[in-house]
């Protein structure tokens, strides 16, 4: 169906193209005549004559019928282009109906009685062809083609008519489908209303509402207008703000803030922290947080056996360093060392590292985080940011959708993530293609495993950034391959006492999260 609607207007739009001449031509007759109109020294008696002599009678009718033909209205519908396609409508449209459930809520329900007509009557034969339709859904751009002089219904028109609200409506999710996954109900998973009068006193305490919509409207009603009433008085002695005309129009134009220079306090605070920040190396900086707030015991071995092999903290973390730095596990193999072996990797990432456990790891490490004193002075953790990125998927796989606007071509996934005001990631979810943003950034938030619950979103932000997916991987593992290789393979620029992952200073502060002597795990390919 969208492809008809766009074809007919691509059509309407390339025949105005063609027209455009004649349309010129015929506006500059009617041009002329208009200039003698307004001229104010020609007597009123001569006017018809003076305009007919400058621009013939027949030339100005021939001029007013050719611009008549080919103007169109500002909200044009494009249907004398529709009307070609009716035959391939009524092919696919009495299958679609018979094939498709389609239902709705109270704002689609004059579309679905509609629907419902034009499914009677390719059912029904003759008897329900005389039945009256439901025109609710027929709007004032569309009455004008529907209705016909003598107040009959155009079948054809009709149907049109109510293919175009169709397609609003679905989009809307004023209609949905039955079972579906994309186009379901979107009330799905919403409380019913005895839960939702249970709840309600509480959300709206919380939320700073009152359980009255009434009351609620007429309180920001009355914030509105203090605050209108405050910026009007000011306008007139504000310089920022000045009203210019743009275009023929009154345009509010608001002056820029100028750059403040940022004190020499700030600038030394800012140089006296980063001097006193220590220069450590990733691999240290996870080895460190996990021997503070061990989160490397969430990963279970996929057998759930309670043994554990020996230094799985620093196998653990070398294959978590490896999967975020996309580098693979090359960089971090150190044959000397039996927890860096390439075998005991490549066991570790296909035994511990699942959704499950990198969930129960990042709400560990979300419940640290909260009892920090100056994290809680960033935020409480019940605000929360949610953003959205769509990548292009390179490879053939069923997890990835199409959308010509982002993708082109190509097929692609949408990655949201939840950041709280406390500098923690939440949760994160991959959709396939560019399923509706507002559904999915709510599952993100009521699904989010960690201790922290938050009752706001500051933002939702959708950043509609297009990336290649193989310019990623070879970009991004390159560089990062680079800043491994400088900082692993070349021990002379490390600090004295900083080496490999898994070298016997990162061990040793590790000896409190090892397991006790005796408790290897006989899977281990690397323990025999």
């Amino acid at each position: 169906m969208t492809e008809i609607f766009s074809g007919a207007v691509k059509e309407g739009q390339r025949a105005r193209l063609r027209t455009l001449k004649d349309l010129d031509a015929a506006a500059l007759q009617l041009c002329e005549a208009i200039l003698v109109l307004l001229d104010d020294q020609l007597a009123d008696g001569d006017v018809r004559s003076t305009v007919f002599a400058v621009v013939p009678r027949e030339d100005l009718k021939a001029a007013f019928q050719q611009v008549t033909g080919l103007i169109r209205p500002p909200e044009d519908l494009y249907y004398q282009e529709l009307q070609t396609h009716y035959r391939r409508v009524r092919r696919f449209l009495p299958v679609l109906l018979r094939a498709v459930n389609f239902e709705a809520t109270p704002a689609g329900q004059p579309v679905l009685d509609a629907i419902q007509h034009l499914k009677q009557r390719a059912e029904g034969g003759n008897k329900e062809r005389h039945t009256e339709p439901p025109l609710t859904i027929v709007s004032k751009t569309w009455q004008q083609h529907v209705v016909c002089a003598d107040g009959q219904v155009d079948a054809k028109t009709y149907t049109f008519c109510v293919l175009d609200r169709f397609r609003t409506a679905l989009r809307r999710r004023d209609l949905f489908v039955a079972p579906s996954g994309r186009y379901a109900d979107p009330r799905l998973g919403l409380l019913t209303p005895s839960a939702w009068a249970a709840v309600k006193p509480n959300i709206c305490r919380t939320l700073g509402h009152s359980p009255s919509a009434p009351e609620t409207l007429t309180a920001l009603r009355q914030r509105l207008d203090q605050t209108y009433q405050r910026v009007a008085a000011r306008v007139a002695t504000n310089a920022a703000v000045r009203i210019e005309i743009v275009d023929g129009q009154e345009d509010l134009i608001l002056t820029g803030l100028d750059k403040l220079d940022q004190p020499a306090s700030l600038v030394a605070l800012r140089a006296a922290v980063e001097a006193r920040m220590p220069r450590v190396e990733l691999p240290d900086i996870l080895l460190e947080i996990a021997a503070r707030t061990g989160f490397v015991s969430e990963f279970t071995h996929i057998t759930e056996r309670e043994s554990r092999a020996a230094d799985l903290v620093v196998s653990i973390c070398a294959v978590l360093v490896a999967e975020a730095c996309n580098t693979g596990m090359e960089p971090l193999i150190r044959h000397a060392i039996p927890a860096l072996r390439r075998a005991r990797l490549s066991w570790v990432s296909q035994n511990y590292l699942r959704n499950e456990t990198l969930t129960d790891a990042n709400a560990r490490l979300v419940a640290a985080q909260n009892q920090i004193p100056l994290v809680q002075a960033w935020g409480s953790g019940e605000v929360a940011s949610a953003d959205g990125l769509r990548f292009v998927v390179p490879v053939r796989t069923i997890h990835a959708g199409p959308n010509p606007k982002y993708f082109g071509l190509e097929r692609g996934v949408t990655y949201y993530n939840l950041v709280s005001d406390q500098f923690t990631g939440l949760n994160a979810l991959t959709v396939p293609g560019t399923l509706r943003d507002s559904l999915a950034l709510l599952g993100v938030v009521l699904e989010q495993p960690t201790e922290l619950n938050p009752a706001a979103g500051l933002s939702i932000q959708s950043a509609h950034r297009r990336y290649r997916g193989r310019q990623i991987l070879e970009n991004r593992s390159h560089r990062r391959l680079r800043r491994v290789e400088r900082h692993c393979s070349t021990p002379d620029q490390h600090r004295p006492h900083c080496g490999e992952l898994g070298r016997s200073a990162s061990i040793s502060r590790l000896a409190e999260t090892r397991s006790p002597p005796g408790q290897v795990d006989h899977a281990d390919p690397t323990s025999c």
